[in-house]
């Protein structure tokens, strides 16, 4: 592998000859900025053979770097010659300053402007006129001009979202959002984001991996009226008749020309999520760009009636997947049958393929062992598999992507014996679990002012952990959907009735163990405080999977938090145990038993 990728970095150093650049920039995302990327535009995984989700390689005439960030600094070491590419860490390095730092003013740097955001370019823009380096967008990205065997585009069709699902048609959500761009004093919004586009036009798609969207991007005026540019062969027959009125569909190629002939048009666009190619091309057309954020992120955030309901049904049927998985977990450690995470994750997906409903896992499964669990966003997939061991802890962090929902749950699970201390780590987790659940909150409260809730009993023993507490999830599209959070440095955006957001705290111990307790919840009324002062909302739980009480230390517990996990394990029972039988119910009935 290392000698391909050798010949591959020879061939993007002569297109460095043909573009006039002495050095070029590959970022992990591709033109739509997404978390997720489709296997033909892994241009960083082409490039150097890394396949983390995060990272950034910079090529130069002789020397190359790779960077990343603390969840790879193993794997990196194990997928990329360190003969060919420098290790250096995303943050600790930063790319820009290093480029300065290497290269003698007049030098020129390339990029492909749709690989980055406006907000990026302005800002490594300033920053290079300041060194007196010259920031050039390449017309052809050397890599698309180097790979010969460029994975094809997903050719499946536009899957059509029935409007009952949705709760709304198209219609009426593009007029909404037509209003919303009107406010912000703009005549059309570049909708970038491919969960925002197929959220408004209530259409999904197969063209990234554990993302339910179809590529393109949308141009929507304030009348509610919606240019789609995606691949023509993948449109239906029907189309017209689904979406309704005021959308016409183009080929993808022909969004530039539209762009660039925007004269005198206020656009509005996200520089912080939308490309700079776009952004810039419209601007060098005429078009006065108006900087806001998505106006899709917020309404789409807030689900409606028929979206929760969705929701809430397909947990239900999620947590009888999940807890088969755990019941046939705990027969094979009681017959000392240790299998490796691979096998593990690939039999929980068997469970929930059973289900007619069911896609695709909304994101690659966490399927950890003993140590490997202390890596928090650990891949198995990224080396070789570890085989459990008895007396230890096993974390499974997975969700799905059903027709009419997404889901999201981690439990960590008791396999043999489990000591004192990490029977008290889980305990303090599930005590910030519990807080974080129960918390009561009035309107305009955000996710940054909620996010001591989840830690503040790790925090009284001197522990923390380094993720966020809580990320939106959305219907059947996106399992990290903006712009809700919980976090220590999130945005300040308020909760609203209707976001659904993980309830996610853990503890990682390095080279020992790591814990995870997470559940979905939504953003309800409180409707239980009579006399409040202030509209006050609440979360309502949507996981419905059994906690393993074996990794528990009552003794650290309230007699009101013992309440609330012997309630909780009782709804799990009362709402599973219709999909459950013979042996399974038998273990349901177990494992729920109050403490």
């Amino acid at each position: 592998m290392f000698n391909i990728i050798a010949t591959r970095l020879n061939a993007i150093r002569q297109q460095l000859e043909v573009n006039h650049i002495d050095a070029f920039i590959i970022p992990r995302a591709d033109e739509y900025l997404g978390e997720y990327v489709p296997a033909r535009n892994e241009r960083l995984h082409w490039a150097t053979g890394f396949t983390g989700s995060a990272g950034m390689a910079i090529v130069l005439k002789d020397r190359a770097a790779i960077f990343t960030d603390g969840r790879y600094t193993v794997q990196v070491r194990q997928q990329v010659d360190g003969n060919l590419f420098e290790y250096l860490s995303l943050y600790d390095d930063p790319q820009i300053d290093w480029l300065i730092d290497t290269l003698p003013a007049g030098s020129s740097v390339g990029i492909d402007s749709r690989l980055h955001t406006l907000a990026w370019f302005q800002q490594t823009k300033a920053q290079f006129d300041k060194a007196q380096i010259n920031l050039v967008e390449v017309d052809n990205n050397p890599i698309d001009v180097s790979w010969l065997d460029r994975p094809a585009p997903s050719a499946s069709i536009m899957t059509l979202f029935s409007h009952q699902g949705a709760g709304r048609n198209s219609v009426e959500k593009r007029q909404q959002i037509g209003q919303l761009v009107n406010k912000q004093g703009a005549d059309v919004a570049l909708i970038a984001a491919l969960d925002s586009c197929c959220w408004l036009l209530n259409i999904r798609g197969n063209d990234v991996p554990r993302f339910p969207v179809i590529l393109g991007c949308g141009l929507l005026s304030t009348n509610g009226d919606m240019t789609f540019f995606t691949d023509l062969t993948k449109v239906p027959q029907n189309i017209e008749q689904h979406v309704g009125a005021g959308v016409s569909f183009k080929d993808e190629a022909e969004l530039a020309t539209v762009l660039a002939q925007m004269n005198g048009v206020k656009l509005l666009a996200d520089p912080h999520s939308a490309n700079a190619y776009s952004q810039l091309l419209a601007q060098k057309g005429g078009a006065k760009l108006i900087v806001g954020t998505d106006p899709v992120a917020l309404p789409k955030a807030q689900k409606n009636n028929a979206e929760l309901a969705g929701m809430r049904a397909c947990h239900i049927r999620d947590g009888a997947a999940v807890s088969r998985f755990l019941a046939w977990l705990d027969s094979q450690v009681e017959q000392n049958i240790m299998h490796d995470e691979a096998q593990l994750a690939d039999k929980l997906e068997s469970f929930r393929l059973q289900d007619s409903l069911y896609r695709e896992p909304s994101f690659d499964t966490i399927s950890a062992t003993g140590a490997n669990a202390a890596m928090c966003h650990y891949n198995h997939n990224n080396g070789t598999p570890s085989t459990m061991t008895m007396d230890s802890i096993y974390l499974v962090d997975s969700g799905a992507q059903y027709l009419d929902g997404t889901t999201d749950v981690t439990r960590t699970i008791a396999i043999g014996k489990v000591t004192d201390e990490q029977k008290k780590m889980v305990t303090l987790v599930l005590k910030g679990h519990i807080a974080l659940d129960t918390a009561r909150f009035p309107k305009g409260t955000s996710g940054v002012q909620l996010d001591a809730f989840a830690r503040q009993y790790l925090w009284q023993h001197g522990f923390d952990y380094d993720h966020g507490t809580g990320h939106g999830v959305g219907h059947f599209l996106s399992v990290h959907e903006g712009p809700q959070r919980i976090g220590k440095n999130v945005n300040g955006v308020a909760l609203l009735p209707g976001m659904v957001l993980s309830n996610e705290p853990g503890y990682y111990r390095a080279d020992g163990f790591g814990i995870r307790i997470e559940n979905l919840v939504t953003v309800q009324h409180c409707q239980a405080l009579a006399g409040a002062e202030r509209e006050m909302y609440e979360f309502d739980v949507l996981t419905h999977i059994p906690m393993d009480a074996r990794l528990i230390d009552k003794s650290l517990l309230t007699d009101f938090e013992v309440n609330w996990f012997n309630q909780y394990q009782q709804k799990v029972r009362q709402t599973l145990a219709p999909l459950m039988q013979g042996d399974e119910l038998a273990w349901l009935n177990k494992v729920t038993v109050a403490i």
